[in-house]
């Protein structure tokens, strides 16, 4: 049986008319940026996520990227202040920080959980201490009102990177209203997906939200007229049309999601496989559903030739690679132990029953 890691175009067909019907509109009106659908888009994902406002634009690394870049025009922080982040995350949250001459903080997350403890939050604040950004990481809330009460016992923002947890929630509120502002990415693999490049900021503050808008149209609040050196990152008007197509289902697709994953939970019994603690069903959307095993490769190799798909994610943590060579010596054993241990199963909402219950029955004849 073949059970593919992720099916695009088999999650594309469950919507097929409706996202003929809205590629179509948007072909045949002639206005294809900064337009109507953007507009409607932009309310509708402010309102599903919870907040006052929402600004598309062009990927999910800008949007990270240009709310960090907002906050340190807004608030007057100077080149080298820092940001705590998890080291075992994805490099964009990295980037984004080094991309406005701020500094990384990067600490291991716990072991078990995958989540930042505000313990270790707490203890690496110092005077350059801006922000603290928490990486949704696979799904999972990693938000807690104790890391709340330190930013603002410390004065810090609470950047939420919200690429991998779309219509996560914590005592009902969503991830991406929880701290600050919030990026957002709607890479086409990603719970809700567009079919390219896209991505937004979710926000209460007008200020931030009315700046990341203008320095990511050119600088510009009015034609030809710069207020700022900004940058072309925009949502096109074909991408808002399909996003918020999909937005209507994300609900029931993340739903779909939990049943795999539970059967995963439920399932999955070999003793050399070890599954991420369990949240609370509002507290995951279970983006990538990751194990840990000792063998990765000999268990990649093995589901692949079982014609089961499956992803690294990541195989190279952060400060290992050759961007950062001036980590490279730095060491941090949990984060690396992720990133040598981790393969991530078939997690896709067009996964039948069937299909699932192979993946496990594969997993557990392993040795």
């Amino acid at each position: 049986m073949n059970v593919p890691f992720l099916s695009l175009k088999d999650i594309t067909a469950k919507y097929k008319d409706e996202l003929h019907e809205a590629v179509i509109r948007v072909t045949d009106s002639g206005w294809y940026l900064q337009g109507n659908e953007n507009k409607v888009f932009e309310d509708n994902y402010a309102k599903y996520i919870g907040t006052k406002y929402c600004v598309g634009v062009a990927n999910g690394l800008q949007a990270l990227e240009l709310m960090i870049r907002a906050c340190k025009m807004l608030y007057g922080w100077n080149d080298g202040d820092e940001i705590i982040v998890q080291a075992n995350t994805y490099i964009a949250t990295i980037l984004s920080i080094s991309q406005n001459n701020l500094k990384p903080i990067l600490l291991d997350p716990n072991s078990e959980t995958l989540e930042l403890e505000p313990e270790t939050i707490e203890k690496a604040i110092t005077d350059k201490t801006r922000g603290v950004m928490l990486v949704h990481l696979y799904g999972r809330c990693l938000y807690n009102e104790k890391i709340d009460e330190i930013c603002n016992n410390h004065n810090l923002k609470l950047f939420e990177d919200n690429a991998q947890s779309h219509g996560c929630c914590y005592n009902g509120n969503r991830t991406g209203s929880l701290g600050t502002v919030a990026a957002h990415s709607f890479y086409p693999g990603k719970n809700l997906g567009a079919f390219g490049d896209a991505g937004a900021i979710t926000t209460n503050d007008k200020e931030i939200a009315d700046l990341v808008r203008v320095l990511g149209n050119y600088g510009s609040s009015k034609k030809y007229v710069f207020d700022y050196i900004g940058e072309n990152s925009r949502l096109d008007e074909m991408s808002a049309a399909v996003l918020d197509v999909k937005l209507r289902h994300l609900e029931d697709d993340n739903n779909r999601r939990k049943q795999i994953a539970k059967m995963y939970y439920k399932g999955i019994k070999n003793p050399a496989i070890k599954m991420p603690s369990i949240l609370s069903a509002e507290k995951n959307v279970f983006h990538i559903f990751p194990i840990f095993t000792k063998k990765r490769d000999e268990l990649q190799s093995y589901l692949k030739e079982n014609e089961i798909g499956t992803i690294i994610h990541y195989p190279i943590p952060p400060h290992k690679q050759e961007a950062y060579k001036e980590w490279n010596n730095l060491s941090f054993p949990v984060t690396e132990k992720i990133h040598e241990q981790e393969l991530s199963l078939p997690m896709s909402p067009t996964l039948s029953d069937e299909q699932v219950q192979w993946v496990i029955e594969c997993l557990n004849e392993w040795k």
